[in-house]
């Protein structure tokens, strides 16, 4: 690693302190609206937690829960016709929710990276690795040269084991655990304060997903960044994240320890997620949650969980 990247990240690691209260990001009653024909979906509800620096919260839920809204809702890359209907999204202490288009156009990659899901297929085929993560850079006008430039990029793909001989290739001449990388690099190449990855790993081979995850691990604790993690995979949510959140409906429904959550989860929903969980040596019927989720636009009164749930009164 050079001494310009090692600097970078050190600044990086520096920048990270997060604000008065030492946390970098706070979400406090974040609400997402889509409006349709058939109604208003209400994809998050109130939806509030916190994240400090070099922090790894875990995100789960149902295909439909409102994960990947919330991812993009933190990016404010909600598009109509849906909107950011109330809340706050508090990054070092600046709402991202009242920045201009400019303002965030600015912020978003450098202070808040992504990376989205189905991320293998979010590369343009029709440019080259390295010009794509050089488009990042000149988005944000760093001032540099193209050499200066390309020196980052060299240096962003080895920090995600990459031969930066990658950087001139096309997306369709890389394997899938290639084109991950090549993605996790655009997101860290301008060393933001917090890293979403939704589902990284996803239609990956096993050897690959372990990789993958070790890189984000390690340019996680380099970095100092804190990394906000969204899958359903529950055994690497328990090897990754600090803290898991469990997302049912649109609302989160429960926030804790990641061990509290797999030992003594508190949420009748989370309780029967993780009894659902295959055991490696036990035999028997796999366990499901009865009942269906509810639809987003006519949510019931209440505990959206409670037409499933078995304490309901």
């Amino acid at each position: 690693m050079s001494v310009t990247v090692k600097n970078q990240r050190r600044e990086a690691a520096a920048r990270a302190t997060g604000d008065r209260d030492g946390y970098v990001l706070r979400v406090k009653n974040l609400d997402v609206q889509y409006y349709t024909d058939a109604g208003i979906v209400y994809a998050n509800n109130n939806v509030s937690f916190d994240l400090k620096p070099g922090e790894r919260l875990g995100l789960v839920g149902e295909s439909g829960s409102g994960k990947s809204t919330l991812a993009l809702a933190l990016m404010r890359m909600i598009h109509e016709p849906g909107k950011i209907a109330g809340g706050q999204i508090l990054l070092d202490g600046t709402d991202l929710v009242g920045l201009s288009e400019e303002q965030m156009r600015l912020t978003r990659g450098s202070e808040i990276g992504m990376v989205p899901q189905g991320a293998m297929n979010s590369l343009n085929p029709v440019m080259r690795v390295k010009d794509q993560l050089i488009d990042t850079m000149e988005d944000h006008n760093l001032g540099l040269t193209r050499a200066q430039m390309e020196e980052r990029v060299a240096e962003a793909l080895r920090a995600v084991e990459l031969d930066p001989r990658v950087g001139n290739m096309y997306p369709h001449e890389l394997s899938g655990g290639m084109k991950q990388r090549a993605c996790i690099a655009i997101a860290i190449i301008m060393t933001p304060k917090v890293i979403i990855a939704d589902e990284p790993t996803s239609a990956l081979d096993v050897v690959t997903q372990r990789q993958v995850m070790q890189t984000i691990g390690r340019i996680q604790q380099e970095m100092g960044s804190a990394v906000i993690l969204i899958g359903h995979d529950m055994g690497l949510m328990a090897q990754f994240v600090d803290r898991l959140a469990v997302m049912y409906a649109g609302s989160l429904v429960e926030l804790g320890s990641v061990q509290d959550s797999f030992t003594e989860p508190l949420h009748p929903y989370t309780q029967m997620l993780i009894s659902s969980l295959p055991v490696l040596g036990k035999r028997g019927v796999f366990r499901s949650i009865p009942g269906i989720t509810p639809l987003l636009r006519d949510l019931p009164p209440g505990c959206v969980f409670h037409d499933r749930c078995p304490k309901v009164m």
